[in-house]
């Protein structure tokens, strides 16, 4: 009998075998771990709608069990962090914040600095007019005896004459008629609003959303948000670690010339992108992540005070400058009115909170409460 051969044979099929078990042993030892100790290994949320919802809110009481004197409390029945509308998830991850090129006016503000993002949502579009107006319509109906119209209206409403006070010998009377109120601009950037107007509109979005939520028997929501500094430039980049500008390359035009972004370009040629003053909200190409206008049309406000020296005082994961008593804000990307450099990932600049600009806007950002697999990145 041909041992040799025989043996030959089982050896490969050995050497098949083993690998393919040892596959399966990884991918299910977490499982059976996690089995074993009576927790469930599912993950995400189902959401518990119409006749769904009171057996969501019964089940909240049957979340922790005792059996036989042991812990066997499965996960929550009814919870997934659905996507809000009109926001992407960004992945998390790690990476050079700072400039993403030389320093050219000098600032000393944008040193390099490693630092780690978790997984959040992002608006992928600026708030545009017409979001921004349902805001301040519920404002002057529901709340006016609250608030009280002056302040509505001088602090949380857009301030429509920035398009004039802005710029010495400007003619922006027909900006500031029609930039708010016409259907023409729904679709674009909301201008003339605070630091402060845009925070509470994150409030107002969050109590709507998570009104509904509860009504519908589901879990609340983590609130909405503006983005951090460093949320927003990891977002900016869309996956490119080192990207100059969203769209990754170095240069503000593609081959065939035509230009990447909302800013002005060759010495004051507002008009060479398309637009003299802001774009749709939507318009140009999104980056890798799905976010529009990352880039120029309005500079965004961030959550972060303003400090020369952030890479100094704030810490690598999460980074945030949380001063309260710091009334300088965090303004990042650039705007229709701004040269290129303004547009880099890297680039930092400010305004103070109260101020109302109009170039200035802003995006909302969420919490991505967990950790993902990262197959919806894939």
């Amino acid at each position: 009998m041909n041992y040799s051969g025989i043996f030959r044979k089982i050896s490969l099929l050995l050497l098949v075998v083993t690998p393919v078990l040892f596959l399966d042993s990884c991918s299910s030892g977490t499982s059976k771990t996690a089995s074993s100790k009576g927790r469930s290994s599912k993950r995400g949320e189902q959401v518990a709608k119409g006749k769904n919802s009171k057996r969501s809110r019964s089940s909240k009481k049957e979340d922790i069990k005792m059996v036989n004197g042991e812990i066997a409390a499965t996960s929550r029945k009814g919870w997934k962090q659905t996507t809000p509308l009109g926001m992407v998830l960004i992945p998390a991850g790690s990476y050079m914040m700072g400039q993403a090129d030389e320093d050219i006016a000098a600032t000393s503000v944008g040193f390099n600095k490693r630092v780690t993002v978790v997984q959040f949502y992002m608006d992928d579009t600026e708030i545009t007019n017409n979001e921004y107006r349902q805001f301040t319509d519920v404002m002057l109906t529901d709340s006016i005896s609250v608030l009280g119209e002056e302040k509505i209206l001088s602090e949380l409403y857009p301030d429509t004459t920035v398009w004039s006070k802005d710029f010495t010998y400007h003619n922006g009377d027909p900006m500031t008629e029609y930039y708010f109120s016409s259907p023409a601009f729904d679709m674009y950037p909301v201008v003339g609003v605070s630091w402060v107007a845009a925070r509470y509109f994150c409030d107002w979005r969050t109590k709507a959303y998570n009104d509904y939520r509860t009504s519908e028997g589901m879990y609340i929501s983590p609130r909405f948000r503006l983005p951090s500094e460093a949320e927003w430039e990891w977002a900016a980049r869309g996956g490119k670690a080192s990207a100059k500008y969203p769209w990754g390359n170095p240069y503000v035009a593609n081959v065939k010339g035509c230009l990447l972004a909302n800013f002005k370009p060759h010495r004051g040629n507002y008009d060479a992108d398309g637009y003299a003053y802001t774009a749709p909200a939507n318009q140009f190409n999104a980056n890798d992540y799905g976010l529009y206008n990352m880039a120029g049309n309005v500079a965004e406000w961030c959550l972060d005070a303003y400090a020369d020296n952030a890479v100094a005082i704030t810490w690598d994961l999460n980074t945030m400058n949380d001063d309260k008593d710091e009334p300088r804000k965090v303004i990042r990307g650039g705007s229709w009115k701004d040269v290129a450099y303004y547009l880099e990932t890297g680039t930092r600049s400010y305004e103070y909170e109260t101020k109302k600009r109009s170039y200035i806007g802003f995006r909302c950002a969420m919490n991505h409460l967990g950790r993902s697999s990262g197959k919806e990145f894939r």
